[in-house]
């Protein structure tokens, strides 16, 4: 069909240490690329871009690999929470829940509650919610998981968080950790851009992992996952760091305000840098403009431009911007 605009659609599964080798780089490959093909397609035939994003979400969330949905850590307690946000860049309209628990997709309620008078629910609200839409309950508790959880128990709790992604197999090599357990930031998110110019961004997260019952992560506040009809941001990594970066809306608002996306990536990521952050994020302009930054030592992003699908698992440790 004939297209307005070239869609765009960029897309994360979290951020933290640097990836084991190459049978790690491709195992994440693996998972990320048939959700950028997917949404893509989706795209293609003239979805919306909030329609996009929910779909790349429940993809992600579904894949045991990343901390969101299935595969989400397990707080101090060893119950899991989990908190989501949607934002349409146009109507510029936020809706997000917090600290959700007994459901394979965070992000339906999120995109539920974008045509509700109350846009922002949390745990027992979310929970009321679910037995409204009369969605199934769902345990999204993996055995990788819950081994993390109880090896961390023995050691009375003396990490503060969890591994960003859950340690795979990858094969006969000798590296069979996709990220090694100091890693230990961990969302997912999507930027769409669809074929009417309309921007969209969602976030989702199973937090930091035995953390404080009641921890409130940036995956549902502006502050992790923002959009305007200018820009879209979804962001990773420390959800404290971002919270005091506010990092989503700043660089949206930069944007708006009329500064190129490279550059608001890239004083923004100056700026968290100089006070030694630890986050990454993704972003997509009006133009169609794809970019990323990291102050951790990878983000793992994937991203089609249209003409070609490409990555950021490889690039040089330490904090750096992208644009294409």
């Amino acid at each position: 069909m004939e297209l307005d605009v070239q869609p765009k659609v960029i897309i994360h599964g979290g951020a933290g240490s640097s990836l084991h080798g190459k049978g790690g780089v491709e195992a994440v490959r693996r998972s990320l690329y048939p959700v950028i093909e997917d949404v893509y397609a989706l795209l293609r035939e003239g979805k919306s871009a909030c329609e996009a994003v929910v779909r790349g979400c429940q993809m992600l969330e579904d894949d045991p690999l990343f901390n969101a949905g299935t595969g989400s850590v397990l707080q101090s307690d060893g119950q899991i929470r989990m908190s989501a946000a949607l934002m349409d860049g146009i109507a510029q309209r936020f809706s997000g829940t917090i600290n959700v628990s007994r459901v394979q997709h965070p992000i339906e309620l999120a995109l539920y509650l974008q045509n509700s008078p109350d846009r922002v629910l949390s745990d027992f609200g979310a929970a009321e919610l679910l037995r409204e839409l009369q969605l199934p309950s769902y345990d999204p508790i993996t055995e990788r998981r819950l081994n993390e959880w109880l090896q961390e128990r023995q050691e009375n709790f003396t990490k503060t968080m969890a591994a960003v992604v859950a340690e795979v197999g990858v094969g006969d090599d000798a590296d069979t950790a996709v990220v090694d357990t100091s890693a230990r930031r961990g969302t997912i998110g999507v930027v769409v851009l669809d074929s009417q110019g309309k921007l969209a961004s969602g976030t989702s997260t199973g937090g930091k992992g035995f953390e404080r019952i009641g921890r409130v992560s940036d995956s549902a506040m502006p502050a992790g996952n923002y959009a305007t009809a200018h820009a879209a941001v979804s962001c990773t990594g420390i959800g404290e760091d971002i919270i005091d970066e506010c990092l989503a809306a700043r660089i949206v608002v930069r944007v708006t305000d009329g500064m190129s996306l490279l550059d608001a990536m890239q004083r923004s990521f100056t700026e968290a840098s100089d006070r030694q952050r630890d986050l990454g994020a993704i972003a997509l302009d009006a133009s169609g403009a794809i970019a990323w930054g990291k102050t951790s030592d990878v983000i793992l992003a994937a991203f089609h431009n249209g003409d070609r699908i490409g990555d950021t698992l490889e690039l040089p440790v330490g904090t750096q911007v992208g644009c294409i």
